[in-house]
């Protein structure tokens, strides 16, 4: 598995569906589009500038017409909620987890 750094750059809701936002995510090697479940839990303009940790080798993937270039990894936290994969400190773009 590739899974690198990333900053997520742009968000915004998938227009018709209540739980796809399309973000937008800087992953060092590239600028990539990733569509994620995650519109439930976040306002698109609150994680702009977000790091998070990116599964980069998965085949695109079309979902509601925007292809999907990888997947933002989550966790539920003890309550429930969903929280991002993210480095305790500032990480650089495209830096490989190991």
């Amino acid at each position: 598995m590739d899974i690198r750094i990333g900053t997520i750059t742009a968000a915004e809701k998938i227009a018709k569906t209540k739980k796809l936002l399309k973000l937008t995510v800087d992953v060092g090697i590239d600028t990539r589009t990733i569509v994620s479940g995650i519109a439930e839990s976040f306002n698109p303009k609150d994680i702009i500038g977000q790091q998070v940790s990116v599964l980069c080798n998965l085949a695109p993937r079309k979902l509601k017409g925007v292809e999907s270039q990888g997947m933002i990894l989550m966790t539920d936290t003890p309550d429930g909620k969903l929280a991002f994969m993210e480095p305790k400190e500032k990480i650089s773009n495209g830096t490989p987890v190991c």
